[in-house]
């Protein structure tokens, strides 16, 4: 009977304390794991990343980038020309950059008539002169000539170079030689061309230094007149800030060219007019 109370005593208990004495036994010690291994687990910290290392892949260089490297990495004329020895100028060089100019427009025969005789070029300048002892070599004469010369509308000897400053630091430099003559500036730069057709008319004019724009210019609008012209000097070697010489400009090329074909070089086939590289 006894166990028969037992029993029913068991089956009024609940669920939860039907386990309970046995918590300290080997029944209790499953129920912990069990619980052990249903529990959530707590979400880890994040670990710091490590600053993982990278690696630029170069991008593979198509034409059109070589093309602009090349481009940038192309020497310019002032790199050329710092690390080279100045060379004096030579007919030889007038002729070939003539050829060159004149070549896409004139036929070969025509180009075989742009061709100079030596006897109209005087000796060059080799960089050991200043302006008047070179005058006064390819010149000896210049004292009488001038005295000789009173006609208007004209000069007897022509210095072209590359700009106007140029031109006033020719017009310094050649005191020694111009004695008494009279010089006339025939740039540009602050002087009107009327003013200049009209100092021409009214002054008989020795020395004329300037560009040759100006100069042709001058001879379209018949304030210039080449036929007395005796020199014709171009200031050949001298180089600006950039190391250009005027030929090397093409504007200034370009003009020089025109001026030659506007009678000058019908002068110098005549031997009436000689031409000197400074």
């Amino acid at each position: 009977m006894a166990d028969a109370l037992g029993d029913e005593w068991w089956e009024k208990q609940p669920a939860g304390a039907a386990s309970s004495p046995a918590s300290d036994g080997e029944g209790g010690g499953d129920t912990e794991m069990i619980q052990q291994e249903t529990a959530p687990v707590p979400a880890q910290s994040k670990k710091t990343k490590q600053p993982k290392e990278c690696f630029l892949i170069k991008p593979k260089e198509t034409k059109e980038d070589a093309t602009k490297t090349k481009r940038r990495r192309k020497k310019k004329i002032t790199d050329v020309l710092a690390k080279s020895e100045p060379k004096p100028g030579t007919p030889e060089d007038l002729q070939n950059l003539m050829k060159d100019y004149f070549s896409s427009s004139r036929s070969v025969i025509e180009l075989e008539e742009l061709n100079l005789p030596d006897s109209c070029f005087l000796k060059a300048n080799d960089l050991t002169h200043s302006l008047s002892s070179y005058l006064r070599e390819i010149c000896p004469k210049w004292v009488k000539l001038r005295k000789n010369h009173n006609e208007k509308k004209s000069v007897l000897m022509l210095i072209i170079c590359s700009s106007a400053v140029r031109a006033l630091e020719l017009i310094r430099s050649m005191t020694a030689f111009r004695g008494d003559s009279k010089v006339m500036k025939l740039f540009a730069k602050h002087i009107k061309v009327q003013e200049q057709v009209k100092l021409l008319e009214k002054r008989v004019v020795h020395l004329g230094v300037g560009t040759p724009g100006r100069i042709k210019e001058l001879i379209k609008q018949g304030g210039l007149n080449l036929n007395p012209l005796k020199f014709l000097v171009f200031d050949w070697n001298w180089r600006d800030q950039k190391l250009r010489r005027m030929m090397d400009i093409p504007e200034i090329r370009k003009e020089v060219f025109e001026l030659l074909e506007m009678g000058v070089l019908s002068l110098c086939k005549s031997e009436s007019l000689k031409l000197g590289l400074f």
